[in-house]
């Protein structure tokens, strides 16, 4: 399975309008490919973002269906900077923890 994970700065002028642009995007997205997206912003950063998209069986496909939904939504005005994409291979089922770290309690 292929893992995509999209990065970028969006402008903070227009923050507002990017995210709702980019989750209307990619709920597009996920009707057409069956993917559905996550949108993270890094935790001191709050202008650097991040599109998460796992489990991804067709590669070209997807990659496609991508490219497409960002040029239908225009989100290229939104960025500061360029949409960096990088694919990862993994296992298709994630693995549970068996044990509980008494160090990441609270």
């Amino acid at each position: 399975m292929h893992h995509y994970y999209i990065y970028y700065r969006v402008s903070a002028r227009n923050a507002d309008e990017a995210e709702t642009l980019v989750r209307s995007m990619q709920s597009r997205l996920a009707c057409r490919s069956g993917i559905a997206g996550r949108l993270l912003k890094k935790r001191d950063e709050p202008l650097l973002w991040m599109e998460i998209y796992e489990r991804v069986a067709d590669a070209g496909r997807f990659e496609r269906l991508l490219d497409q939904a960002v040029d239908e939504f225009d989100l290229a005005m939104f960025l500061d900077g360029p949409r960096l994409a990088e694919c990862f291979l993994g296992d298709s089922v994630p693995t549970a923890a068996c044990g509980r770290d008494s160090s990441l309690s609270p």
